[in-house]
């Protein structure tokens, strides 16, 4: 086969991928026209870099969930205790949760619901704002996606690059409703305040424009170049702190401030949440180990405080994985941490 008839042949695979797809009327002519010119260079000159990057342009688009959803659950009391099973306490920031979920439910097919403020979390690293997203997703029944801004230093990031561009590809927000599948995900931006400097302005005007039910209808990825509507994407973002937000990007959140943990709080959440979840990510059982309760606080406050559960966790982790290295190399079976013994099993700071 030449090049020419296989190109040909390539193109007629372009118009039968497009066709097995619902897409937007004026997106499906704009590519159908695309593929015309395709097939008239297929006859006349043979391949073509044109090719190349309509294909790609099709296969992004045929991808997109232009009109697929997932159903809703609205159940507050189902809600509460998938929020109770995954995070201890916090009753202030469950309750807006579930106003907020309260809100959705009797608004439910009306437009205005998209007018709530976006909840953003606010609080020091390793207090849990990011658990939240993946608890709201199987509370609600919806896809989770994150987009980190750590570091992100372009709002071409968010919003993707023109076709024009070699390697052009679209940006972070359509990438994710790929993932997604569904045109109604939760979407966590998460530490929406530690983006670079220097791309700080633009990343907080594409923002405003995510954010903002007037026009985030309307979003415009510079490679898709045809607006995609994210109005019903359900936003909740992250930062450690307010002062690196903009304004006009402030004004359209909610901020709910998380609490720092008591050292109370930090042991019934090592016993029932973290423990139990490394024992078994170590492949060891309740039977492997016993903790003292006298032990707990060591545990917890090594050196000194820590407003979030990063340090427990890595102590936890650290136990365990001595453990695990005991058992394999047959020195025992079943372990008793106690105040004498416990600095052995405490990672080395």
């Amino acid at each position: 086969m030449t090049t020419q008839s296989a190109l040909v042949k390539e193109t007629g695979k372009l118009k039968d991928k497009l066709n097995q797809v619902t897409l937007p009327p004026e997106l499906k002519n704009k590519v159908q026209e695309m593929i015309e010119r395709l097939s008239l260079m297929a006859e006349h000159s043979g391949y073509s870099s044109e090719y190349e990057r309509t294909s790609q342009y099709i296969n992004w688009i045929t991808a997109l969930p232009w009109d697929k959803t997932t159903q809703d659950r609205l159940k507050l009391k189902t809600a509460r205790q998938i929020l109770d099973k995954h995070h201890h306490g916090m009753d202030q920031v469950k309750d807006r949760i579930l106003e907020h979920l309260s809100i959705m439910f009797l608004t439910r097919g009306q437009k205005e619901v998209s007018r709530a403020p976006i909840l953003c979390l606010v609080g020091l690293v390793g207090t849990g704002k990011t658990t939240f997203g993946p608890s709201l997703s199987e509370t609600m029944g919806r896809k989770y996606i994150r987009i980190p801004f750590g570091g992100m230093g372009s709002a071409r990031d968010l919003r993707g690059q023109s076709r024009l561009h070699p390697d052009a590809e679209p940006g972070l927000v359509i990438k994710a409703l790929k993932r997604a599948a569904s045109k109604n995900p939760i979407l966590l931006l998460d530490e929406i305040d530690r983006v670079t400097t220097a791309a700080r302005a633009d990343i907080m005007g594409v923002l405003v424009e995510l954010l903002d039910p007037e026009q985030n209808s309307q979003f415009i990825d510079h490679y898709l170049d045809y607006p995609f509507d994210l109005s019903d994407v359900l936003f909740i973002a992250t930062a450690n702190n307010t002062r690196n937000i903009a304004t006009a990007v402030l004004d359209r959140l909610e901020i709910i401030q998380m609490p720092s943990y008591t050292d109370e709080e930090k042991i019934t959440i090592a016993k029932e949440y973290i423990l139990p979840r490394t024992l078994k990510e170590s492949g060891l059982t309740k039977d492997n180990l016993t903790i003292d309760d006298s032990v707990w606080p060591k545990i917890v406050r090594p050196l000194g405080y820590d407003a979030g559960l990063r340090t427990l966790e890595r102590n936890i982790d650290g136990i365990a994985r001595k453990i695990a290295r005991t058992i394999v190399e047959k020195k025992g079976q079943h372990f008793h941490l106690t105040l004498d013994n416990i600095k052995k099993y405490l990672p080395s700071y």
